[in-house]
């Protein structure tokens, strides 16, 4: 106890002492201050501080147009080490922000301030006025109150000028949708101007996987350039919103939108029709944008009413929901609207994200479409929209894509006693390898699974390199339909390349060995070949491509699990138990465009009559033990079915922005069944149709 009081005796002492010291503050020095008196340092320290700062500030070029007259705030210090450093900075504009923090940056180390001959730091304040001027500047030195009280003075003008400021930050709009996460809006007329760019000899690019995004295609066609080549009208606000521009664009540094109308209004006449005009009438808006760097986002909304060609409104009824007046295909649901029309709304969004170079995320609702032909054999974009989460993943000579999809079954005999329909889940893996600089590989899985009591999203498929196939097995054969595919393509040339798929979605190798045409033996195949600048003429791309699949590919013995998606097929519209070849021809002269297409096949349809009940295979929504035999199983088997449909398209794009076109086409179908049934007509059409739409999908109109 006696040492205790011994020790605390001596630190009283050494406080009171200290605290008895006369004190000395020196404010921090430049080199050229070091010989004046010790009242005179401030004075020099301010000297030179607004000596740097007018000698080395530069009012931004953006700032100066504007005329802006006003301050740049400045709370900076100077550390023990005698080095600068900017604190906080207030500014109207992020510019003067900027070259403030700039100018700071570039002082030299001086000597440090100090108190009782200790270096310490040392905290200012300094306003620079706008425009630059050869001022008094005053410096203020900070206690610690004062600079606490400075601080939270600083904060609350900042935020008083938060809500301001939102407008005070818009920049000049430069199109950042074309290198950003955004989904190109998928059209085969469209994505054929950059076709051939992204197919290069040599290039690493991967193409199956659609929709690309911008800033992937962004590094081998320039859209900004493009557009330019486009621009035309005069630089009224008027002209520039009907040609060139989104009727509405807002950028900041931040952040940035446009919103656009959406419109498809057609008028046409089909010759085979009872009625007298066909029609379609589709209002809507569509926004797109980003925030920071590596977020999009993208809505559209459409409201539609419309009648088409007869022969596609038989099709709509044949495969409309139980409540429903009909399925527009490639649309969704529709209800009667009038005596004979339909009216079919349809929304569509995505969220896209990509926190790194090699990764991109989406979620949303919408299409996705696996291959390189006009056709998919994997998945196409003929089915209504569906929710969906993908993740592409990019590295080396690869990219990874995995997509998880909830799809509906709207057939009266999946409905549940309160009218829901029933839910049905589908997860696909695709790996595209470059193999060489010419050849490109492709690998697919798939597999359908129906939400049941005992059974609803399997956390089996989450897994993103896992095999379906096997876990097909581990669940039951019966409890998922997986399928496997593989895709190859070899560029001949630069203006030539080759493609093709095959899909398997179950063999016997047994029966194959057998030659007794097994019913087990379901797989299709696509083989298809572009001609880019055919013929020398630039912008000419010629298109041949072969689909064959052979009955019951796709079905299952339990429908709920097919591959479809609202009564239509999620690969090939026909479904399957079809051969069929298409011829397509592209050209696009500045803004004029031009398309033509044939489509010659044969299918096998089913007779649905009371002498003939059987499931010939290309129905994937029945059951396949409904087959009428297990041997002896052909292509085209059943009501052999021809068909001849041909299309002619010529128009003119009125703004490229949105893909707006004005355009006029001609359609003949030759439908040619062996027997008619209540869903399979012969009929000879010839349907003529002119409109203006804003194209952001495909139509399949060749049924």
């Amino acid at each position: 106890m006696k040492k205790f009081t011994v020790l605390l005796l001596l630190f009283t002492q050494y406080i009171v002492c200290s605290q008895n010291q006369s004190t000395y503050e020196r404010p921090p020095m430049f080199s050229n201050c070091e010989s004046v008196s010790v009242d005179e340092l401030q004075a020099c320290f301010d000297t030179n501080i607004y000596t740097h700062i007018y000698n080395t500030f530069k009012v931004p070029e953006s700032v100066t147009e504007k005329n802006y007259n006003g301050e740049v705030v400045v709370l900076f210090e100077v550390d023990k080490e005698g080095d600068f450093r900017v604190i906080y900075v207030d500014a109207i504009y992020e510019e003067l922000k900027t070259e403030a923090k700039r100018v700071f940056e570039e002082f030299p180390k001086i000597k440090p301030g100090t108190y009782n001959s200790k270096p310490t730091y040392k905290q200012y304040s300094i306003s620079i006025q706008i425009p630059l001027v050869n001022q008094t500047v005053s410096t203020k030195s900070l206690s610690k109150d004062e600079e606490k009280a400075e601080k939270e003075n600083q904060i609350e003008e900042e935020v008083k000028k938060e809500y301001d400021s939102v407008n005070q930050s818009l920049v000049p709009y430069i199109n950042k949708e074309f290198t950003s996460q955004l989904n190109i809006p998928f059209t085969h007329s469209f994505y054929a101007k950059f076709d051939r760019n992204i197919n290069l000899v040599g290039t690493n690019s991967h193409t199956a996987s659609k929709p690309f995004i911008y800033e992937d295609v962004s590094k081998y066609y320039d859209f900004q350039a493009e557009k330019e080549a486009l621009k035309k009208g005069k630089e009224t606000l008027l002209s520039r919103k009907l040609w060139n521009e989104h009727l509405v664009r807002y950028q900041t540094e931040k952040y940035w939108f446009t919103i656009d109308p959406i419109f498809d209004f057609e008028v046409g006449k089909d010759t085979d029709a009872d009625f007298s005009s066909t029609y379609n009438n589709t209002r809507g808006i569509y926004i797109q944008g980003g925030l920071g760097k590596k977020f999009s986002f993208y809505a559209s909304v459409f409201e539609s009413q419309g009648r088409f060609a007869q022969y596609y409104n038989q099709y709509a009824e044949s495969i409309r929901a139980v409540d429903g007046a009909g399925i527009i295909p490639g649309r969704g649901i529709a209800k009667r609207f009038k005596k004979d029309s339909y009216d079919y709304p349809v929304a569509e969004a995505y969220l896209s994200y990509s926190p790194a170079d090699f990764l991109n995320v989406q979620f949303g609702h919408g299409k996705n479409f696996i291959g390189d032909g006009y056709r998919s054999l994997f998945i196409s974009d003929v089915a209504s929209p569906s929710p969906f989460f993908k993740i592409n993943t990019k590295f080396w000579k690869i990219k990874y894509t995995n997509t998880w999809m909830w799809l509906k079954d709207v057939r009266p005999d999946a409905v549940d006693e309160n009218g829901a329909y029933l839910s049905k889940y589908m997860a696909t893996h695709f790996l595209s390898w470059n193999a060489t600089k010419r050849l490109n590989i492709g690998f697919f899985e798939s597999v359908i699974w129906s939400k049941s009591d005992n059974r609803d999203f399997d956390v089996n498929y989450l897994n993103p390199i896992i095999f379906y196939r096997a876990i097909e097995f581990e669940t039951g054969q019966d409890a998922g339909n997986a399928i496997m595919g593989l895709s190859a393509k070899y560029k001949v040339n630069d203006n030539v390349n080759i493609y093709s798929q095959f899909i398997l979605d179950e063999f016997s190798t047994e029966d194959i060995t057998g030659g007794d045409k097994s019913w087990k033996n379901k797989f299709g195949y696509q083989l298809g070949f572009k001609y880019y600048n055919a013929f020398k003429l630039k912008n000419l791309l010629l298109q041949a491509e072969y689909n064959r699949v052979r009955p019951y590919t796709y079905s299952h013995r339990t429908p709920q699990i097919n591959y479809g998606h609202n009564n239509q097929s999620m690969a090939h519209l026909w479904g399957a138990n079809f051969s069929e070849f298409v011829l397509i021809g592209r050209y696009h002269y500045k803004r004029w465009f031009g398309n033509a297409k044939v489509v010659v096949g044969s299918r096998g349809l089913d007779f649905n009559s009371a002498t003939d009940a059987f499931s010939y295979g290309g129905d994937i929504y029945r059951d396949y033990d409904e087959r009428p035999s297990d041997t002896g199983i052909t292509v085209g088997q059943g009501n052999k079915t021809t068909t001849f449909f041909t299309n002619l398209q010529a128009g003119y794009l009125i703004n490229p922005a949105t893909n707006l076109k004005i355009f006029a086409d001609v359609s003949l179908r030759n439908y040619n069944p062996e027997a008619e049934t209540e869903t399979a007509f012969k009929n000879n059409t010839v349907w003529f149709n002119i409109g203006v739409r804003t194209d952001l999908f495909n139509w399949y109109f060749d049924l």
